[in-house]
C-alpha cells in the first residue's frame, strides 16, 4: 500500500512534467491506425469495444489494443499485450518490450478508454507518438485533444460519436 503511495507520488510528478512540455501537433491527415489504452480495472469488455470498432467500419488490423490492470493474478489470463504497475519503475521506466512498442508507435488516432486519473495509463498516454489523442472528459484535459463526454460502460455510444466527430474534423 505505501509503496503504490509512493510510485504514483513519483509518476505524478513525471506525468505533469510531460504535460507541460506536451506540444499539440495540428497533423490533418486521414485515419490508418488506430491505438487504444484499456483500464481493464474498471471495464472488462475489451472483445466487444473491438467489434464496436471494426463494426464502425475499421478493420482488425489497423487497431491496436495495450490493457492496463492495476494487479494481475496469478491464474489469470489476458490475450491482449498488458502492463501493470509493477512494470512501471518509480522513473517512469517500463520494461517490457510489447509495451515500449507499442508506445513507439506513431498511432494515427490513440484512444484513451480510461475514464480515471491513473497515473501509469497517464504516463502511458503521454509517452505515446499518437498524433490525434481522443479520451472522457474526466481525465486530465492537458492528455487528450479530443474529448468525448460519455461513461465507460457505454462503449458503442463513445465509438458512434468518435467516428461522428472524426467525420466532422474529416480524419476519416
Amino acid at each position: 500500500m505505501f509503496y503504490k503511495i509512493i510510485k504514483d507520488f513519483f509518476l505524478k510528478k513525471i506525468v505533469t512534467k510531460r504535460l507541460l512540455k506536451q506540444q499539440s501537433p495540428l497533423v490533418h491527415k486521414k485515419i490508418a491506425t488506430i491505438g487504444i489504452v484499456v483500464d481493464e480495472t474498471y471495464f472488462s469488455n475489451t472483445p466487444a469495444l473491438l467489434e464496436q470498432f471494426c463494426l464502425q467500419g475499421f478493420q482488425r488490423e489497423q487497431i491496436a489494443v495495450l490493457v492496463y490492470k492495476d494487479r494481475i493474478k496469478s491464474k489469470e489470463v489476458i490475450t491482449s499485450p498488458f502492463v501493470a504497475l509493477k512494470n512501471i519503475s518509480w522513473a517512469g521506466e517500463i520494461n517490457k518490450t510489447e509495451v515500449n512498442d507499442f508506445i513507439a508507435t506513431p498511432f494515427d488516432l490513440l484512444v484513451n478508454y480510461y475514464d480515471v486519473n491513473k497515473y501509469p495509463l497517464l504516463l502511458l498516454s503521454t509517452q505515446s507518438k499518437a498524433t490525434f489523442k481522443v479520451g472522457f472528459e474526466s481525465v486530465d484535459k492537458r492528455v487528450n485533444h479530443f474529448i468525448i463526454k460519455a461513461v465507460v460502460d457505454q462503449y458503442e455510444a463513445f465509438t458512434v460519436e468518435l467516428v461522428k466527430y472524426l467525420k466532422i474534423l474529416n480524419k476519416i
